[in-house]
């Protein structure tokens, strides 16, 4: 983040400078500090000229305003507060972020009129500030505001007579914002600066917070038969790495839960090589990695009550003479023979072993792997969904729960035995694509033949994780999507 955000929370607050927002119900119903600056009745009057009327994520800026201290008053309308959801404050806070522009003091008043705001929620007012105070410039020479300006801090006080338990509040959501930002660095930075190793060194960094990291190099995963993974590796100077994050804050006793990430750093397709045209975006391949990051510094930074393993399968996916062929048949950690129909179906191949590994190793309650899989899902959900792929239903259900309450949504696509058949293989045990139609599925189905009966789900963030929609939360290419989901998951049903 290039720009400096500074919250706190505080009772009362009399501003005498600065940007001052007020918050704005349906039908103009004003947050409680109006009247401490705006003696001269000038917002009312502002409001009607303007037809504002407190819609939703709506905001009007006052400048100057005639009678006040302050310098800007800008009123952000919340709708009807009995319909608000949580995502909504979140974006809320986005909203409020989004008048701040070079302002350096900002004072808010946290409440709407009549309606009681409840601590959680203000705190994730806060957390939508910082989500939408994040930049990416750090290979701009010039700053778009001047680099004075950019590099100050902005000072950010939420006025509520919750302040206390909001503050209490926001420490878990200021975690929450941290990972989100570590995983749109991850996904933003191009492909030259981020490898496998440089990635695997960012995994390493979160033994400064109490995460357990171990990295595997390419030796130890021949020793343990990844061939799969090493197949899409082979083409790079780059070599790979296996990181695996281990969170114990649960019981001793206690069975982990499992988060498993494809890193593949850049994707040419291989031999099967891609079209130039937005190859660039390539670098954005290891969406799923970057989440898995994310959330790992998350629940560390918040002391989060369970015992969770994090694993990266971190691979570049180069076009060299040495490079994977078309036809070639590898033999993955399972003892299972893939046919290598299309080296451009390499993150399947990244996760299969990744995932038998975790499975095998830790016993885990359950895996999830991020993986920006397949272009199918984004030709079936577009970007607002990602699809979820699972043989389990209970982790289904609390996983749309938790989209539901993040706004990260999820959306249910089929496995079944008639897609299964999609992927054998004439010469293997299976082939590593089942042709043009059902893309997302059979990506799926291959998926689920590593993993056994361990409780297991697929989320394909291709159309989420990278140029997705801009949003009140977020004005980057990279989105951190999955961080706040999982988080949710982890806080709402799996913690002590």
């Amino acid at each position: 983040m290039s720009q400096k955000i500074s919250i706190s929370f505080s009772k009362t607050s009399s501003p005498d400078s600065g940007l001052v927002v007020l918050l704005c119900a349906k039908g103009g119903d004003l947050s409680g500090g109006a009247a401490a600056v705006d003696p001269g009745g000038v917002l009312k009057r502002a409001m009607e000229v303007a037809e504002f009327e407190g819609k939703k994520f709506a905001a009007l800026d006052v400048l100057v305003p005639q009678g006040s201290t302050a310098d800007r008053i800008a009123i952000v309308g919340i709708g009807d507060p009995e319909d608000l959801k949580s995502d909504d404050w979140l974006r809320i806070g986005g909203a409020i972020f989004g008048q701040v522009k070079t302002s350096r003091k900002v004072t808010v008043f946290a409440d709407a009129g009549q309606t009681e705001i409840s601590s959680d929620d203000i705190a994730n007012i806060a957390l939508g500030i910082l989500l939408r105070s994040y930049k990416f410039d750090t290979y701009k020479s010039k700053k778009k505001n001047g680099d004075s300006k950019e590099n100050k801090n902005t000072a950010i006080t939420l006025v509520s007579g919750k302040a206390t338990s909001a503050k209490k509040a926001f420490a878990a959501a200021q975690a929450v914002a941290e990972g989100v930002a570590l995983a749109r660095d991850l996904v933003n930075e191009p492909a030259n600066i981020l490898g496998p190793v440089e990635f695997a060194k960012k995994a390493s960094e979160l033994e400064k917070i109490g995460v357990e990291v171990e990295i595997l190099t390419e030796k130890e995963m021949k020793k343990l038969g990844m061939r799969a993974l090493l197949g899409v590796a082979q083409g790079s100077a780059r070599p790979p790495r296996l990181a695996v994050m281990h969170w114990k804050g649960g019981k001793q006793k206690q069975k982990p839960i499992a988060f498993i990430g494809k890193g593949v750093v850049f994707d040419t397709g291989g031999i099967s090589l891609k079209p130039g045209a937005g190859m660039e975006d390539m670098k954005g391949d290891m969406g799923g990695a970057a989440a898995v990051i994310g959330l790992m510094h998350t629940l560390a930074a918040r002391k989060a009550k369970a015992n969770v393993i994090g694993i990266l399968g971190l691979v570049e996916n180069m076009p060299d003479g040495n490079a994977q062929r078309p036809g070639d048949i590898v033999t993955s950690m399972s003892g299972q023979t893939i046919e290598v129909i299309n080296t451009d179906a390499e993150g399947r191949l990244v996760l299969c072993d990744a995932l038998w590994y975790c499975q095998d190793r830790f016993e885990p309650q359950f895996m999830i792997n991020l993986a920006t899989l397949t272009g199918a899902i984004i030709v079936a959900l577009g970007h607002h969904h990602a699809g979820l792929f699972s043989n389990d239903d209970e982790l289904c259900e609390r996983l749309s729960r938790a989209g539901k309450v993040t706004g990260e949504h999820v959306w249910r696509m089929p496995l079944a035995p008639e897609y299964d058949k999609m992927i054998d293989s004439k010469f293997a045990d299976m082939k590593n694509i089942g042709g043009r139609w059902a893309g997302s599925i059979t990506a799926g189905q291959f998926l689920q033949r590593f993993v056994n009966d361990t409780p297991w789900a697929h989320l394909d963030i291709a159309g989420t994780a990278m140029g997705s929609p801009q949003t009140e939360i977020n004005r980057s290419w990279a989105s951190g999507f999955g961080v706040r989901l999982l988080d949710e998951l982890v806080r709402a049903h799996y913690e002590q």
